[in-house]
């Protein structure tokens, strides 16, 4: 049972944070979800920074016991303990950034603060590969696919989004910035959703298969 809530705590990390990510900027007068990154909602004298940063500091723990239930689970799969690993690696990365190294605002000349953020962003981005990459081979033919569709939308996604990185930095227009990077960000989190519920009727197949065996042998 204790094995089961880890795993559910990845459809919980992603549910949550995809509402913050929808609701956050109703809070904010004049942000732009089209057009302006996560980043941010989080970013300094931000006024959603308040609401949002104790929500992601949720969301971070919850990605770390899903990310230790997939590791209790994978058994002799290495390649779960890598994407184990890989969820919560990016997370640690995801977390650090969040809480001592947020961005500035647009228009508000950047620091050491910003370069970080943008340094533990790529890196974190890496981190996310490997956990979608290792968890590709775990299962079945239909769930390698599927990962490899999503690791294609995050190559395509996280291009587009990139090239507009100068624009920001230069307090540009993005027009299109924001719709980019939750196209990955929704991608990233529907294969965790996925990811827990293959795992969780892992377990329950497990669970029937260990009582079965146990009626035989009474």
């Amino acid at each position: 049972m204790g094995r089961k809530i880890l795993l559910v705590c990845g459809i919980l990390s992603s549910l949550l944070y995809v509402a913050t990510v929808v609701l956050a900027p109703m809070q904010w007068e004049g942000y732009s979800s089209t057009s302006q990154t996560v980043s941010e909602l989080i970013a300094i004298d931000a006024p959603t920074t308040p609401l949002v940063v104790p929500l992601f500091i949720i969301y971070s723990v919850l990605v770390y016991a899903f990310g230790w239930g997939v590791w209790i689970s994978a058994g002799r799969k290495r390649a779960l303990r890598l994407t184990a690993v890989g969820l919560i690696g990016k997370e640690v990365l995801g977390l650090v950034a969040t809480l001592f190294f947020p961005m500035h605002l647009r228009g508000v000349e950047g620091t050491l603060t910003d370069t970080m953020h943008a340094i533990l962003s790529m890196v974190g981005v890496l981190f996310m590969l490997l956990a979608i990459g290792s968890g590709a081979t775990a299962f079945g033919k239909y769930f390698r696919l599927y990962s490899i569709a999503t690791i294609l939308l995050l190559v395509v996604g996280g291009t587009l989004a990139g090239l507009d990185a100068s624009r920001l930095e230069a307090n540009l227009p993005t027009p299109w910035m924001g719709v980019t990077e939750r196209i990955n960000i929704y991608a990233y989190m529907l294969w965790v959703v996925v990811l827990s519920i293959a795992l969780l009727r892992n377990q329950v197949e497990r669970s029937q298969d260990s009582l079965e065996g146990s009626r035989d042998s009474g």
